[in-house]
């Protein structure tokens, strides 16, 4: 699947994950997982789907999502889910909060679903510390305040947050074409920024525009 949607754009595929436990490495299993499809600055489409894997989910954790055993229970098998979404997503670089912890999941889920992922990740809490780094935080609840962007709905439920962080990627893609003046905020200069300290932002974009 192309990078580039209707027109040429950018097509882009935010993702979520709610999961059972912190680390597919300590035996945590996805338990939810949605993905948001961004282009020429809107939202163009969605997936969302339970998964069931077997894996307990301690009580904490349904109090916190809202996700119950019961629930996964009667969800369908998480490998047909992530060959699912895999197809959703297709090529487009993939975008998440606190990426480091997603793209664990996306890979181990995948694994067992007998996929590879094949592109990089973009990680919107490691972008905010850049753009904004005088948010109190950077998680996304705080972010989602200090940005003004929409609640979607309910925190630590995969679409809602994928929702929020898809809305705040492009509020923060929005105040990167303001403050510089640019045309468009294309994946590789989102790479860069994120690689980037962050108090070179400036100085990466203007390197990126001298490259272009």
């Amino acid at each position: 699947m192309s990078r580039l949607g209707a027109a040429g754009m950018e097509t882009l595929a935010v993702i979520d994950f709610e999961t059972t436990g912190m680390s597919p490495g300590q035996g945590a299993r996805a338990t939810e997982i949605a993905v948001v499809l961004v282009c020429d600055g809107r939202i163009v489409d969605r997936y969302q789907n339970l998964m069931k894997t077997g894996a307990y989910i301690p009580p904490f954790i349904e109090e916190l999502t809202g996700i119950s055993n019961a629930m996964t229970r009667n969800a369908p098998a998480a490998d047909k889910v992530m060959r699912e979404v895999a197809d959703f997503v297709g090529g487009y670089p993939l975008v998440a909060h606190n990426a480091a912890f997603d793209k664990k999941f996306w890979d181990a889920e995948l694994a067992r679903a007998g996929k590879a992922r094949q592109q990089e990740f973009t990680c919107s809490l490691l972008l905010a510390r850049r753009i904004y780094p005088n948010a109190p935080n950077h998680k996304l609840g705080t972010l989602v305040r200090y940005a003004q962007v929409p609640e979607a709905g309910r925190y630590h439920r995969a679409l809602a947050d994928a929702e929020m962080t898809a809305n705040l990627f492009l509020r923060m893609e929005e105040e990167l074409i303001r403050r510089y003046r640019l045309d468009s905020v294309p994946h590789a200069l989102w790479q860069a920024i994120q690689a980037t300290p962050k108090n070179k932002l400036e100085a990466c974009v203007e390197r990126f525009r001298g490259n272009d």
